[in-house]
């Protein structure tokens, strides 16, 4: 038999007690000499960290020093060029008197509505005329209602310094009058014009239908003749706006007057602030639709008495209060001429209400200079609250491609169409370029709209629209105003890009302390004629008593250039430094730019890079130019909504 094989390997041999405590002493020398040379290699490391920190705080307090040293020379220079906005002002007043001084020598015939008694001689001589046409009251309408721009501007423009407290209530007033007088005057010849009602009438339906119209006003009338139930849709001719009326009023002796006009004739005027507050405004409603049923006293037999005798002895128009009206047949057993109807009768039953007079469909035209970045809301006018609501209106639809509103209204008011006030804030981007010789463009871009503005002089004009990435043509284009009207028109447009001091409140924004703002809005105003501006994601990054935003020097002459290289600012009012980050960083950092230094104003900062031409231009700036720079940055507030 053979012999056994041997097994495979052997057994391991056993580590002794004193080999461990040996592996043990060399596992712990090998950790303290790793230790040790952690140690040494931290603390050279924090030695050369506390050196170059020593260095840096070194050279930081150098440039403080020389930042503290010359900052005198460097405000009293800024102080210098900044004398632009009193000058600035001083034209601004004296061009007020001016116009004041040409409209005396032009004796057009036209009162100057800031003198008391050429106003208040005007608004008499008016009242007293009383059998003016519709054409004839739309075109006095035109002068009216320059009267009343005229002296909201002077409000709006005029510092508070050059305006008594008595002239603020004189204009006030002025404006309240006037707008008071043109609904009169429209009601009185709406009223002449229903007298010839039955002459006027359509071939097709015997009722009549009439529509007059020019710039700023459109007048739809209507006229029930036939008192025909089943003619109970009405369209005015060659236009989508109408209504559908319930059967009760469609064999009623009634006459419908829709009043479009393109301008604010209800809402009460914003009170001028004193200069202890802020001072802003803004509007949200653009398009006054107002829509009224006027009751005809006058019955079929009457209007043809009206032919043959003197129609002034017939019928005159008298205010009633709504307590004072009754329903359709006790306003037939008067003799008052043409009363506003009340609809739905306040003596008619809830029940009732509801099944005979049920609301009415309206439907309008939206007129074709407003923008609406999201469908319209529809409100009506409270009379008795002095403001704008929302109920009462129900099944509202609105065509965007036709630009048509349909909504079922439950009694005839002024209505309008609204939009949030803040849909294009906050702002995406912006930028400030220079085009030519005092002459720049502001490019704002929001969510819905690019806007750009050209600005040169005391004058403003929009430069284009882009809806959605798309051009929109807009009346307001190629017409240069000066920086309140254009602001003003713009709002009207729907293009509201103007913070108020409530605006915080219905928008998250980028909060700057206000000096800081104003400080930075003035230096890059000085600025603008040689350098461009825009946004940086950093501004959001720091605190709100510092802005930050790219510069770069942008001279005419040069070509456009596809990526150009900024420079990034942080400015905090009385210091503007260049930062070493840059747009594409990963983190924010105060870090200061190497080889570069602090200053006490961003011209002072940018001087530093500039070339002398550049700072040339900039010296050479038109005043007016500069403070409607400054006036369009303050207005919108780019460092804050952005």
């Amino acid at each position: 038999m053979a012999p056994k094989a041997k097994k495979s390997g052997s057994k391991k041999k056993k580590i002794t007690k004193a080999d461990r405590l040996k592996q043990i002493l060399e596992e712990e020398e090998k950790r303290q000499k790793e230790e040790e040379e952690a140690r040494v290699k931290y603390e050279k490391e924090e030695m050369e960290r506390l050196e170059i920190q020593r260095i840096e705080n070194e050279k930081l307090q150098k440039l403080e020093a020389k930042d503290l040293e010359r900052r005198n020379e460097e405000l009293e220079e800024l102080y210098l060029l900044e004398a632009c906005f009193p000058e600035a002002e001083k034209l601004k007043r004296d061009n007020r008197f001016l116009s004041q001084w040409k409209h005396y020598i032009e004796c057009d015939g036209s009162p100057d509505p800031s003198i008391a008694q050429e106003i208040n001689t005007f608004i008499t001589l008016w009242k007293e005329e009383t059998n003016e046409t519709l054409e004839e009251v739309i075109e006095k309408s035109k002068l009216v209602l320059n009267l009343i721009e005229k002296l909201k501007l002077i409000l709006l423009e005029t510092p508070p310094y050059d305006l008594q407290g008595k002239n603020i209530i004189q204009y006030q007033e002025s404006i309240l009058e006037l707008q008071e007088l043109l609904h009169l005057k429209f009601n009185r010849a709406t009223e002449i014009l229903l007298r010839q009602a039955s002459t006027l009438a359509d071939l097709d339906s015997g009722n009549m239908e009439k529509v007059i119209q020019d710039e700023n006003v459109t007048l739809y009338i209507w006229a029930n003749l036939k008192k025909n139930p089943r003619h109970r849709s009405i369209r005015f001719s060659e236009t989508q706006t109408g209504f559908e009326i319930p059967r009760i009023l469609a064999t009623s002796d009634i006459a419908l007057r829709l009043l479009h006009t393109h301008y604010d004739h209800v809402t009460p005027l914003s009170p001028v602030l004193t200069p202890s507050q802020e001072h802003f405004s803004i509007v949200t409603d653009f398009v006054k639709e107002e829509v009224k049923s006027v009751q005809t006293a006058v019955s079929k037999d009457l209007q043809e008495e009206n032919k043959q005798e003197n129609e002034s002895n017939l019928v005159h128009e008298e205010e009633t209060k709504a307590e004072g009206q009754g329903d359709v047949e006790e306003q037939m057993i008067l003799k008052e001429g043409l009363q506003k109807y009340t609809y739905p009768p306040e003596t008619t039953e809830d029940l009732e209400a509801e099944n005979v007079f049920p609301p009415i469909e309206v439907t309008l035209e939206v007129h074709e200079n407003v923008i609406f970045f999201e469908n319209p809301m529809v409100a009506r006018w409270d009379a008795e609250g002095k403001q704008w609501k929302t109920d009462g209106i129900s099944n509202v639809s609105y065509k965007s491609e036709e630009r048509l509103i349909t909504f079922n209204l439950e009694t005839f008011c002024p209505v309008t169409l609204i939009q949030d006030a803040h849909i294009n804030m906050p702002y995406q981007s912006w930028e400030l370029r220079p085009l030519d010789v005092n002459k720049v463009l502001l490019t704002i871009t929001t969510v819905f709209t690019e806007l750009q503005i050209q600005i040169k002089e005391n004058l403003c004009m929009l430069a284009s629209i882009k809806v959605n990435n798309k051009n929109h043509s807009s009346i307001l284009e190629e017409k240069w105003m000066t920086p309140v009207s254009f602001i003003i028109a713009l709002k009207k447009a729907g293009l509201n890009i103007f913070p108020t001091g409530h605006s915080h409140l219905y928008v998250v924004i980028n909060y700057k302390h206000p000096s800081v703002e104003v400080k930075a809005y003035r230096q890059m105003a000085l600025l603008s004629s040689a350098f461009a501006f825009c946004w940086s994601k950093w501004n959001t990054a720091c605190d709100s008593k510092k802005t930050v935003f790219q510069v770069r020097e942008h001279l005419l002459k040069e070509e456009p250039i596809r990526n150009p290289n900024w420079t990034l600012l942080m400015f905090s009012g009385d210091r503007a430094q260049s930062l070493k980050i840059n747009e594409s960083s990963d983190a924010f950092s105060e870090a200061l730019k190497e080889e570069t230094e602090f200053h006490s104003t961003l011209y002072h900062m940018v001087k530093d890079f500039a070339s002398q031409e550049a700072m040339r231009a900039v010296r050479r700036s038109n005043c007016q130019f500069v403070d409607s720079v400054c006036h369009m940055l303050l207005s919108t507030r780019l460092l804050s909504y952005s």
